[in-house]
């Protein structure tokens, strides 16, 4: 059953409870980088780690994903700064515990490519937020591996 998160603003990036927060360098360029995360929204499973499915909802300024595991969110974009930043909160979600989650993305120009910032921002209960720390390394991993694998995606373009 879904549940109700507490709508947040992107100051949360900067004060949530939990913040984990992950860069890498990509070859593409920050527009390329930008229209895939903001224009390709349902790319999204060909490169991110554990999406499954990703649509645009409501004109481009909401989305709807679904993770391998069965994990559905519901969210609201809150920044589409062209080549420079996206954000997004979650509004509901399937996912015991959580109570806020903002996910923001920066793109800084670095050589010919993209330093890509990404900022996973979320509150809940002390157990919950324990359990997100402990999975911090694999969330970095899978970070990783899903930059990599845009920035082959966008090579190929």
């Amino acid at each position: 059953m879904a549940h109700r998160l507490r709508p947040v603003e992107l100051d949360f990036a900067a004060s949530a409870p939990l913040r984990l927060v992950f860069a890498a360098q990509v070859a593409a360029p920050p527009e390329a980088v930008y229209a895939a995360l903001a224009h390709d929204v349902a790319g999204w499973s060909r490169w991110f780690t554990g999406v499954a499915r990703s649509a645009p909802t409501r004109g481009g300024k909401g989305r709807e994903v679904r993770l391998t595991g069965g994990t559905r969110f519901t969210e609201t974009v809150l920044a589409a700064e062209p080549d420079a930043h996206y954000a997004y909160r979650v509004d509901t979600t399937n996912a015991p515990g959580l109570r806020a989650l903002l996910e923001d993305w920066r793109l800084t120009p670095a050589g010919g490519g993209t330093r890509l910032r990404w900022t996973f921002a979320a509150d809940g209960p002390a157990p919950f937020r324990f359990l997100l720390t402990l999975a911090r390394p694999g969330l970095g991993r899978a970070f990783r591996e899903s930059a990599r694998a845009l920035d082959r995606r966008l090579a190929k373009t």
